[in-house]
Order: C-alpha cells, then sequence, then structure tokens
C-alpha cells in the first residue's frame, strides 16, 4: 500500500499488535490516527513519531460518536479504518447483562456507528478500506465466553453487510486471528498447551497480522472476506 494523503485511523493501537500495526505504518509513511482508552508509554511512543492520538471510549454510543465528532474535526478524508479496539470480559453471575452489553459496543456498536458515519471520508479517498479485526474463536463458539465469541461473531457479520453496502467505493474485509503473542505473564506449562493447538505450533508474532492488513488493503480485488489467521488450528 503507497502511502496516501489521507490518514488511516487504527483504534485499540496503544498495546501488541495494534500498536505494532501503527509502528509499521508510519514507518510507511502514512498519515495515521490511533485511539486509546487509557494512556500507555506506547501511545506517548506514537504521538512522538507524528501519529494523533484520540481517547475515545467506545463503551457506549455517546462515547462513539464524541470520537466521531472529534475525529472530523482533524480531517476530511481517511484511507482506511483499522478495527482494533477490544474488550475482553468475563461473565460472572448475575452481570452476565452488563458486560454482554459492553462488549456489544465495543465491538460491534462502535464499528457500526464509525463505519456508517465516516464513510464520506473514505469516499473521499481510491482506494478505501474498511478492517474488522475479529477472532479465531468465532469459527466453533465458546463455552466460557459466550458473549465475547457472540460479539466478535457479530463483527464478521458486519464485515459482509458492509462489504455489500459500500462496494464499490470502499473494500470491507475481515482479520481472524488465533494465538498471535503470549503475555509476559503466561507460564510456561500454558504455552505449550497453547501452541499444541495449532498444527504449525509456533507463537507467530505481530507481523502475521500486519502482513494480512497489507494484503488487504493492497489487493483491489478482494471484499467481504475473513482472513483466518490461526496457524491452522481448524485442522489440528
Amino acid at each position: 500500500m503507497s502511502a496516501s494523503a489521507s490518514p488511516v485511523l487504527i483504534t485499540g493501537a496503544s498495546q501488541r499488535v495494534g500498536l505494532y500495526c501503527a509502528e509499521r505504518l508510519l514507518d510507511d509513511g502514512h498519515q495515521l490516527f490511533i485511539t486509546y482508552r487509557n494512556e500507555r508509554e506506547g501511545i506517548k511512543r506514537l504521538v512522538k513519531r507524528g501519529a494523533v492520538a484520540i481517547q475515545a471510549d467506545f463503551s457506549g454510543e455517546s462515547g462513539i460518536l464524541a470520537f466521531i465528532d472529534e475525529l472530523k474535526s482533524h480531517t476530511e478524508s481517511l484511507r482506511a479504518i483499522v478495527h482494533n479496539a477490544s474488550e475482553w470480559l468475563v461473565e460472572t453471575p448475575g452481570a452476565e447483562a452488563p458486560v454482554f452489553q459492553q462488549l456489544f459496543n465495543v465491538h460491534m456498536l462502535a464499528p457500526y456507528l464509525i463505519n456508517l458515519h465516516c464513510a464520506d471520508m473514505l469516499r473521499r479517498s481510491a482506494p478505501a478500506d474498511i478492517i474488522h479485526i475479529s477472532d479465531d474463536v468465532v469459527r466453533k463458539g465458546s463455552a466460557r465466553h459466550p458473549a465475547y465469541c457472540a460479539s466478535k461473531a457479530g463483527l464478521d457479520s458486519l464485515t459482509l453487510s458492509f462489504a455489500a453496502t459500500f462496494a464499490p467505493q470502499i473494500k470491507v474485509n475481515g482479520i481472524s486471528p488465533a494465538l498471535i503473542m503470549f503475555n509476559a505473564e503466561d507460564d510456561a506449562a500454558y504455552r505449550a498447551k497453547t501452541l499444541e493447538k495449532s498444527a504449525l505450533g509456533i507463537e507467530p508474532g505481530p507481523q502475521v497480522i500486519y502482513q494480512s492488513l497489507r494484503y488487504l488493503l493492497d489487493n483491489p480485488y478482494v471484499t467481504g472476506t475473513t482472513l483466518t489467521v490461526n496457524g491452522g488450528r481448524h485442522i489440528k
């Protein structure tokens, strides 16, 4: 993807995969807008390199709409929107509904409203892309985390719907990862058990998501597709 006069927006870019992809886009010469919920060292690093950071609360409609207004005050066009912001919450007895609502808001309502309200900004760029970061758990469901899984499945459905709605001016695709990076606190037993779940058996690192992102941005003939990046879990 050659550098564009219009900036790229990545939501949830303060750490891990989002931070890595943001840094790589800056390396490639792109103007960049990033969102964060809690300021981390990664945000300071990105801002120092020229990214525009906007604090955003995607847990409810008012926060999402406030972010959209703030974004529009900074730019009239966008080359791409990468919906990376994510929430990890566990349902506990008696508190299932609030958890489900917050996961729905972050994983579905925020992309839905941002896509609708920013479509004209994308149409001012050619080419233009929307990319939803989903989760491979959607493929088989989750007995332990049904609310998280359901909200990510809804995001996959939005990929198809928006691809049909916005074609041909805007391509809309998704990326569905499984284990990409361990957390520092993950012990050896957990790491070994997790690696056994995939056919390739490796911790690939965030570069594989950036490679997938670049493929979707660069290819002019792909829309309505979700790339599975799971090391072959589905064949294990």
